[in-house]
């Protein structure tokens, strides 16, 4: 469901409101310099259009160790092919886990550049159709709605079947590490509104700066690669 415009966004799964915020901040938009001529850049999402392919891994470095996830392109198409762009071009890098909620998700996605969370705040992809179920292990996009997934992603830490009906489409599933996923930090809770954990729209405007400053204790991503063959 939408509220406030996009600023706040969230996710109600069965008889607890459970929030998949991809809040923005559209002060955070600021011109990037252009990439020459048919060169892919992270400044210029339109230009990361490569297509996966049908199977493929991604290794995350972090903090508290790496993990792999699998990507069958079949699951979800579109999915797919924006996660892989991407993994590829380092969108990720340094990004924190911001939202860690035992026996539930965790969630990550928010540039660690703030720049790059304002090119990228509309920059939505269409639905997949959603044929796999959100089980324990599985990846898949948050959203806000019908047709507006951008780059957050969430891990399923345990059985979220009930997501399945509101349009969540996993294209993925962690194939090695899910010990590491579990083991991220989740001591600050829920995120803001809901919650005293870390507010969306202030990671999307101030990124890292704002989680440094005000929940240190966050794990993050080191580097994401898209890898050459199956580990």
């Amino acid at each position: 469901m939408r509220i406030g415009n996009r600023l706040n966004r969230m996710l109600w799964a069965g008889l607890v409101p459970a929030l998949i915020l991809l809040g923005a901040c559209e002060s955070a938009k600021k011109e990037q310099p252009a990439a020459p001529a048919g060169q892919p850049s992270l400044n210029n999402p339109s230009s990361l259009n490569a297509q996966a392919p049908d199977v493929y891994w991604t290794k995350f470095d972090t903090t508290k160790g790496s993990f792999v996830i699998k990507v069958t392109r079949d699951w979800a198409p579109i999915g797919a092919d924006r996660f892989y762009n991407l993994v590829k071009n380092g969108f990720y890098n340094n990004a924190s886990f911001f939202r860690v909620i035992p026996g539930f998700i965790v969630q990550f996605g928010i540039s660690a550049d703030p720049n790059l969370s304002g090119v990228w705040h509309d920059a939505d992809i269409q639905d997949d159709l959603v044929k796999q179920s959100n089980v324990a292990g599985t990846v898949t996009f948050a959203t806000a709605g019908p047709n507006t997934r951008t780059t957050q992603i969430f891990i399923n830490l345990a059985d979220n079947r009930s997501l399945d009906g509101q349009g969540f489409s996993p294209f993925g599933t962690v194939t090695e590490g899910m010990n590491v996923a579990q083991s991220f930090y989740s001591g600050y809770g829920e995120g803001a509104p809901m919650g005293s954990g870390p507010d969306q729209q202030l990671i999307q405007s101030q990124g890292e700066a704002y989680l440094a400053s005000n929940f240190p204790k966050l794990d993050h991503i080191k580097s994401a690669t898209v890898l050459q063959s199956a580990p």
